[in-house]
């Protein structure tokens, strides 16, 4: 009976307002230390604060490095520390990023780099914004002395007067094939392959004219050839007209009422035309690969390709025995085109590309194979392959 009486009394006692003041958390107390959120655009600025001094200590740091290289030409041409850079970033990355957006800056970065440490002279089929300059900024960058000319034979005669280090010229297309200009001119001067770019073309109408105006279109052969269909049915009342590129046809359309150019995004940008179409390449996996040119030795990186030019006898089955040093060391053959030899003798040159490098044992016995069967042979150059780029 205590134990009750003594229970009802202890819950009968109202507590204190103080007492229960002391019981209670403070909450007041907390909110006050919390620190207030930064609005987003507070956030950014403080984040691109960062990244500028962070970026400007990759540059210096990537400057130190190179600085310690022994040959200097290597600078431009070191695929395996590319190849080991992009792997470590996409690690660190786990999908934030595109993986394109993360190699341009990186790309940048380090191309500015070795700017400040060896500056290099890129000649390549122009104008500025033409396939080739966007190849050519893929590969060395926008710090590179980029010099856009009128030709594939010029870019191959600016290189091998020494006018530039290096030239970027097309060499394939996955829906044309072969690009004739460029094959003819490795018959006709010394130079190698040291690398190659792919990018992945999408061609787009442009213009400064509604659709329903637009009576004439420009373009090179190339990029018409690849929008023949989407052409024939969507514009059978424009004439068509070759120029020597798409930025050239861009800058008509720019300037000609009625004119369209069929030409890249950034060309749209560049001459401030509006994107009629988009896209209207008629194969979705429309790809055109660059070979850069020069006198540049690269490394074997295990992923390579070799290209070679090859003259046999022009007899029944000299071809296909001549092909079975390939079999034999279980080479993969990738590339082969033919080309009627000038002047009076009878016969064919061939271009061939095959997976693998020249300083790879098994490629060296089946050119040292190919070779007592050939009448004339050069190896073009070995060189990593690239990935097709967006």
């Amino acid at each position: 009976m205590a134990k009750k009486k003594s229970t009802k009394t202890a819950k009968s006692k109202p507590a204190s307002s103080a007492a229960r003041a002391k019981k209670r958390p403070a909450k007041s107390v907390a909110v006050k230390k919390r620190k207030p959120t930064k609005d987003p655009q507070t956030r950014i600025k403080s984040i691109d604060k960062d990244l500028v001094r962070l970026l400007g200590q990759r540059l210096e740091a990537t400057v130190a490095l190179l600085d310690g290289t022994k040959n200097r030409r290597d600078l431009w041409f070191d695929p395996l520390a590319e190849q080991a850079l992009w792997e470590s970033l996409e690690a660190d990355n786990k999908g934030a990023l595109p993986k394109e957006v993360l190699r341009s800056i990186f790309r940048e970065v380090l191309c500015a780099a070795r700017s400040k440490v060896k500056t290099v002279r890129v000649a390549y089929l122009g104008p500025a914004f033409s396939f080739t300059h966007l190849a050519a900024l893929e590969k060395f960058g926008k710090t590179a002395d980029l010099i856009p000319v009128n030709s594939i034979a010029s870019v191959f005669e600016e290189v091998n007067r020494g006018h530039a280090e290096y030239g970027i010229v097309p060499i394939e297309n996955s829906t044309d094939g072969r690009i004739v200009d460029t094959l003819d001119m490795f018959t006709r001067l010394p130079l190698r392959i040291c690398g190659e770019v792919q990018i992945a073309v999408h061609h787009n109408l442009l213009s400064r004219s509604a659709r329903s105006e637009i009576n004439e279109i420009y373009s090179k052969p190339q990029a018409l050839s690849q929008c023949r269909d989407w052409l024939a049915r969507n514009m059978p009342q424009a004439k068509i007209y070759d120029v020597t590129s798409t930025s050239t046809a861009a800058a008509l359309a720019q300037t000609k009422p009625g004119a369209a150019a069929i030409a890249s995004r950034q060309a749209a940008v560049q001459y401030s035309l509006d994107i009629i179409a988009e896209s209207i390449e008629d194969n979705a996996h429309n790809v055109t690969r660059f070979a850069i040119i020069g006198d540049h030795d690269t490394e074997v990186t295990g992923k390579d390709r070799t290209a070679l030019l090859l003259q046999i006898p022009h007899t029944p089955g000299s071809l296909s025995e001549s092909l079975n040093a390939f079999k034999n060391h279980k080479i993969n053959l990738t590339w082969i085109e033919s080309f009627p030899l000038r002047g009076p003798e009878t016969g064919y040159l061939f271009f061939l590309d095959f997976e693998g490098h020249m300083k790879e044992a098994r490629i060296r016995k089946a050119l040292a194979a190919l070779e007592k069967k050939a009448i004339r042979m050069e190896v073009l150059g070995s060189y990593p392959r690239s990935e097709a780029v967006e």
